[in-house]
């Protein structure tokens, strides 16, 4: 489990299914997304694949509802997947009632100290498709550096789409050279030109 200010993040359970459906199956959620809207189907199968993502051995994929420390509610989920020896990628995705919160903001900090503390990976990245200001400016937010754009290089309803790469070495993690506010202001300018 891991801990933030306002935020507990846990394993899944399958008692989580209908609060992960209740975000999986909104549209507005997964307009960015290469999933859903999800059907329920697609929902218990998506939980049933998390519950066996934390028997791989050694683990590479982990999978977290993200709670609300004060009242317990699931609001979304995160994750890390080391995809390379030392190297690891972040995602999250929340239910859109708790958007401009903050919460992705805690969780994905939250995974790069996991990342980097525990896992003892070198590099973290991230993606999100270029109209999705909010993720963007979530991967800004905990330090990580706007490294490109990726080319038409996933595949999703018979498109291909962009993606903006994102990435946090681990000495830029612990130093936090990378968290200058000019860097995220050039950034952002680049971002809507």
């Amino acid at each position: 489990m891991l801990e933030t200010e306002r935020l507990l993040i846990r394993e899944f359970t399958m008692d989580d299914a209908e609060a992960v459906h209740r975000y999986a199956s909104d549209p507005i959620v997964t307009q960015y997304t290469i999933w859903g809207p999800n059907t329920e189907e697609e929902t218990r199968a998506y939980m049933k694949l998390m519950m066996e993502m934390r028997e791989q051995q050694p683990r590479r994929g982990y999978e977290w509802a993200m709670t609300l420390r004060d009242g317990g509610a699931l609001i979304g989920g995160c994750g890390l997947h080391v995809s390379e020896p030392a190297q690891g990628e972040i995602g999250y995705c929340l239910n859109p009632a708790y958007w401009r919160q903050g919460y992705a903001s805690e969780a994905a900090e939250a995974l790069l100290r996991f990342g980097f503390g525990t896992l003892g990976l070198h590099r973290i990245y991230a993606t999100c498709r270029p109209g999705n200001i909010g993720s963007a400016k979530v991967m800004q937010h905990v330090g990580m550096q706007y490294e490109g754009r990726l080319r038409e290089h996933m595949r999703h309803k018979g498109s291909w789409h962009d993606s903006f790469l994102y990435s946090i070495l681990e000495q830029e993690y612990e130093s936090g050279e990378s968290r200058s506010p000019a860097k995220e202001i050039s950034e952002a300018k680049e971002l809507n030109s």
